[in-house]
This record gives structure tokens, sequence and C-alpha cells, in this order.
């Protein structure tokens, strides 16, 4: 006997949104979700490169089979990784002539997390930007991954976070906050995949750095501040360069900073504010005269006060660094010069 209309109404319920029956394929909305693209850009891939559907049906919905599916899920891995989009979709295709009539550039990907950056360091800093914004828009973490370590293999740590992933993360920020709350996930995702890699970070290449006579760089966030990613940043940097360092890492008690700093007698000491609600400039104060040796040649760190949270006036005796390029050419400076090889792979100290 045939079902019921009550009982198909009952099975028609129980599948997947968007799915329909299990041999008609994937609806273009389902299908978008799940890649992490716009409904409008599966459409505008389908009319410019000739990625549709396999199959097509007599009425206005397009269903979309596995094998479409697997060809689009390789257009978005090859998209992500920076390959344009007309040759990303002959490879998806296995197609070897010219691109479909009317096949583009970025002016047909879609307008997200994309900003306008230079490209002094980077050979197309725009391109390994919208490879990572894509990738992570997907919550594609081994893609993130991956980009990011190479990101930091060709290019260092610093050229890696000025140009790409500080880039990256405001404009996922921006994004969510433009789009109620959405894409929340997407920056969470990025800054624990950033975190990963920078931890990750090698050490100079060849024989170990030279004794330089000074004591470590000690990095910790002031009481209260959560956020250190870019404290994470500057840390792999100076690993990069191979400086001796300790990182305390996100809301360091007072009294635990001031005590490490007595047992470590380090050259100097980087603090982080996010906000201004959190720069404790007390503390910094305490710090700088914080001193350790025998009586008659007592020595003090150098403070390095890092984050907008110090905006505003100044601290005799203490370094205000605008970025992390400067951060790191004061440190290097403050141990007795380059240990390692230069972070951009120019000859002299980073400007």
């Amino acid at each position: 006997m045939g079902e019921s209309r009550s009982e198909r109404r009952r099975s028609e319920q129980g599948r997947e949104p968007g799915t329909g029956s299990a041999g008609a394929g994937v609806t273009t909305g389902a299908l978008a979700r799940r890649l992490g693209v716009s409904p409008t850009t599966l459409r505008s891939w389908d009319r410019r490169y000739g990625m549709g559907p396999a199959v097509r049906s007599g009425g206005r919905h397009r269903r979309w089979t596995p094998q479409d599916v697997a060809m689009l899920e390789e257009m978005c891995r090859l998209t992500s990784a920076g390959v344009p989009p007309a040759e990303a979709a002959r490879a998806a295709r296995g197609l070897s002539g010219p691109p479909a009539p009317g096949a583009g550039g970025a002016a047909d990907e879609p307008a997200l997390l994309v900003p306008a950056i230079g490209a002094e360091s980077l050979g197309d800093p725009r391109q390994e930007c919208k490879g990572l914004a894509r990738a992570a828009v997907r919550l594609d973490a081994p893609s993130v991954g991956d980009q990011l370590t190479s990101l930091v293999e060709r290019h260092g740590v610093v050229v890696g976070w000025e140009e790409v992933m500080v880039p990256a993360l405001h404009a996922v920020g921006r994004k969510w906050e433009s789009a109620g709350d959405r894409y929340v996930e997407v920056e969470h995702l990025l800054s624990w995949q950033i975190s990963r890699v920078l931890h990750r970070a090698p050490g100079p290449v060849g024989p170990g750095a030279p004794a330089t006579g000074a004591g470590p760089i000690v990095l910790a966030c002031v009481p209260g501040e959560q956020h250190c990613l870019p404290l994470e940043a500057l840390h792999a940097a100076l690993v990069e360069q191979g400086l001796p360092t300790r990182m305390f890492g996100p809301a360091v008690p007072p009294e635990a900073l001031t005590a490490a700093v007595r047992r470590l007698g380090p050259v100097a000491v980087v603090l982080w504010s996010q906000t201004r609600s959190t720069a404790d400039r007390p503390l910094a104060r305490h710090v700088a005269a914080t001193t350790w040796g025998v009586k008659g040649a007592r020595a003090r760190p150098t403070v390095l006060l890092g984050g907008p949270g110090w905006a505003g006036r100044t601290e005799p005796d203490m370094l205000r660094p605008a970025g992390l390029r400067e951060a790191l050419s004061s440190l290097v400076n403050l141990s007795g010069g380059r240990t390692g090889p230069p972070a951009d792979g120019s000859t002299g100290p980073p400007g």
C-alpha cells in the first residue's frame, strides 16, 4: 500500500532541511551553508565558470549531486589557497582550456573580509588575506592552519602578522559587528589558529644564538587583561630572532610579576594592555623601579608599554612602541644587537 498524505508529511519533516529526497541532491541554500559561501556566489560561479549542477530539473530549484558538491569543495579549497577563481574553476572541473566568457577575478568573489593593505613585503598580501578569510568563514580549520603555517615559514612572523593576520582579524571583527553578531565563531576560530601557529614559530636557522650577556625579556599582560594575541605575536618574533624570553600571558597578578622580575633580572619587561580600563600605570612604574643584584651594582629593567590601552600621557623612561616591528627593534637593541636572521629578510634591523 502507498503512503497516506500524513505519512508522507511526517517522512518529509524528518529529513534534513533543504536536502529533498535521497536521490534529488542538495538545494543551493543548503550547499551554500555547507561551503560557507552565499547562494549568490554559487549562482555567479555557475554563470561565469560553468560550476553548476550536472543535472538540472525542469523546475526553478536546482539540486546538487555528491559529484557537484565534491567539485565545489575543491573550488573552495583552491580559492582559499589563493588561486584565482577562474583558474580554480578550471582545475576543479578538470578543464585546460580558456575560462568561460565573462570569467573574471576578484569582482566575482563574495565581498567579505578583504581589506586594502600594502604590498611592500608580500607578493600579493590582499590575495593571501582573501584565501585565509574564505577558509575561516567556512570554518575550515585545517586549511586556515596550513595557510598560516606556510605564511610564517615563507615570510616570517612580523610580515605575516602585520600584513595578513591583523587585517584578516580586523575584517572579521567588522563583519560580525555589522551582521548582528554573526561570524563570531569565525573570529574565534581564526584567533585560535593564529595562536597555535605563533606558539610553533621556529627559532633562527643555523647555530644557536650567541650569548648576549643580557637577561631575558619578560612578556605579560597587566592584571585584568585577557587579550594577549598581539603579545603572542611579539613572543614568536623574539623566538624567531633567537632572543631569550619568558612569556607569562594574560592577567598576571602584580605580586607574581614583581617576584618574577626580581628572580629573572630581565633586560626588558613588556606590559600589554588592550583597553584603558586595564592600563595599570602605578604597576608599570613599580616594575620599572624593581631592582636586583648586589649593593652598588643593582640593575632594573626597561619597561615597554604595548597595546592601545596605554594611549595618552607618556611615562618617563618607558618605551611606547607603535607596533610589533618597532617593539621588536627596540628589544633587539636592548639585548645587545641582532642574534638571528631578520624577520623580514632585510640586512638591517626592522624599521
